[in-house]
């Protein structure tokens, strides 16, 4: 079933249990529904047709998720609007999707307001001009269920446009209920999860990996209206959650925080972590921080709902690196210029096929026919698979260094500067260089206190690494530049190094 016809299901099983838990604020299976029910009556009364995009720009909340299941249980499809974007980057998805409506939230209105698309409606969320607030409590909206298709678009995602524009992703009804019923089996979740969620609700990973497959069980969402290293730590000891996910900066930043090691959190059994690598002394120091707490890698892309491969606990230390086993109705496979599968240990694309890889690109059939050839969804990141069928994320195929011939992957570099116990987190890229073309660079972030010179980095690092992989050059900042989803930027630290 699709996943409002789960979420129907789930008031008939469970219709007084609490399903979300916001700012104190709890709504059982049957209340969500019921408002949900009332945003898709409000644009089926309104007159929008079926797929229909209407933008949804707000900032964690139940109210969020509530847009999220209302606007595709009319049989419209729904846009997650990325909140840290700027004005004339909104404005761009704003127009590039041609979006009938929006929702948006009152506490990002300025932004918004610097916009001058124009919307057949305007909702809002909160504040005085709160119009959703009314919509959700407006008993005489009556909804009418709509046909819905496997094939219809459920679900726009615009990607976070590391390289060129930001493009459409269209997930249909059959990728989003895919995404649940793959993800909730290789988590092993049940009704009794609780899943603390911290990270953006408008990107995939915390909407398709954790909201929809702990719904899709009939388990129960506490949301957090955004990363806070105390703040969350507090509800994970407060809201007893038994799941949460991080990528590896939020983990590292957690970790140090004063006191950490006398925390406990009985009720909590899965860290799931994922958008980039996380290193040997980052897993193991959680792992001995929290010994009864598993931890999981999750690795996918927007494109595939995301879900590709996903490495469970008890190879977490033992396959360090590694990005796991191929997830349940998933086929993965490393291939070469040509689309063919290459043998263990050698290195090519990773193309993934399943019932989770998108319909397409919105409006954009070109870029479409070179991602998807055959039924294979091609990544853009480097692999390869160890004798034991475990693949590994070598490195994005632009991000590959190539010094004087010799090929660099950068996070072969990172994996090294992660050892240094000086050191918050690190990102390595290729920089012009007169004789070698280019030479990799890395930025690193000095954990509070810490000192550490550029040699001193370099001489370790000429202790683990040919001496083509050495950096060159290291350079200090206070923070890394990332995007939403917690995916160090790098075209813009090389923007910085040709504009320096």
């Amino acid at each position: 079933m699709f996943i409002t016809e789960n979420l129907e299901a789930n008031v008939q099983k469970y219709p007084d249990k609490i399903y979300t838990s916001y700012n104190g604020r709890e709504w059982t299976y049957r209340e969500f529904f019921e408002k949900a029910q009332r945003v898709a009556a409000y644009f089926q009364n309104k007159g929008y047709q079926k797929e229909d995009i209407i933008a949804l720009y707000s900032l964690n909340s139940d109210v969020f998720l509530v847009c999220y299941y209302g606007i595709q249980l009319g049989g419209f499809t729904v846009m997650p609007v990325n909140t840290k974007l700027a004005a004339p980057e909104i404005e761009y998805i704003f127009s590039n999707s041609e979006a009938k409506a929006l929702i948006y939230d009152v506490r990002i209105e300025e932004t918004v307001d610097q916009t001058s698309y124009s919307f057949e409606d305007l909702l809002v969320i909160g504040g005085e001009k709160d119009s959703l607030g009314k919509i959700l409590e407006d008993e005489s909206l009556l909804f009418t269920a709509a046909e819905l298709a496997g094939e219809n678009t459920a679900v726009v995602m615009y990607t976070s446009g590391t390289t060129g524009k930001p493009k459409g992703v269209m997930l249909t009804n059959n990728n989003v209920k895919a995404a649940g019923e793959i993800w909730s089996e290789a988590m092993s979740i049940t009704e009794s999860d609780r899943m603390l969620v911290s990270t953006p609700l408008f990107h995939c990973a915390a909407s398709h990996v954790f909201v929809v497959p702990v719904t899709y069980k009939g388990g129960s969402i506490i949301i957090e209206e955004a990363f806070s290293p105390d703040k969350t730590l507090d509800m994970l000891q407060q809201e007893s959650p038994t799941m949460f996910f991080g990528v590896p900066a939020m983990f590292s930043i957690i970790l140090n925080l004063p006191d950490i090691k006398k925390v406990e959190l009985p009720n909590l059994r899965l860290f799931g972590y994922g958008a980039a690598p996380m290193p040997y002394e980052l897993v193991k120091t959680l792992k001995e921080t929290f010994p009864n707490v598993a931890v999981q890698n999750l690795y996918g892309q927007t494109e595939n709902a995301p879900a590709a491969s996903t490495l469970k606990d008890h190879l977490a230390l033992e396959k360090i690196g590694s990005v796991g086993e191929k997830l349940p109705q998933t086929d993965v496979q490393v291939v070469d210029e040509f689309g063919e599968p290459l043998p263990v240990g050698q290195v090519g694309e990773i193309v993934v096929k399943g019932p989770q890889v998108m319909k397409g690109y919105l409006r954009n059939p070109e870029a479409t026919h070179q991602a998807i050839k055959n039924g294979w969804l091609y990544s853009g990141d480097l692999g390869k698979f160890d004798e034991d069928g475990l693949l590994y994320i070598v490195d994005r195929k632009k991000d590959m260094i190539i010094r004087g011939g010799e090929n660099v992957y950068p996070v072969e570099v990172e994996e090294v500067l992660y050892q240094i116990p000086q050191l918050m987190e690190s990102a390595v890229v290729g920089v012009p260089h007169e004789v070698y073309g280019e030479v990799p660079k890395a930025y690193a972030v000095l954990k509070n206190g810490q000192s550490i010179t550029e040699e001193e980095i370099k001489s370790y690092c000429a202790t683990q690494l040919a001496k083509y992989k050495v950096p060159f050059e290291v350079e200090f900042m206070e923070e890394l530049p990332r995007n939403a989803s917690g995916k160090v930027l790098k075209h813009t630290l090389r923007a910085k190094e040709k504009i320096g």
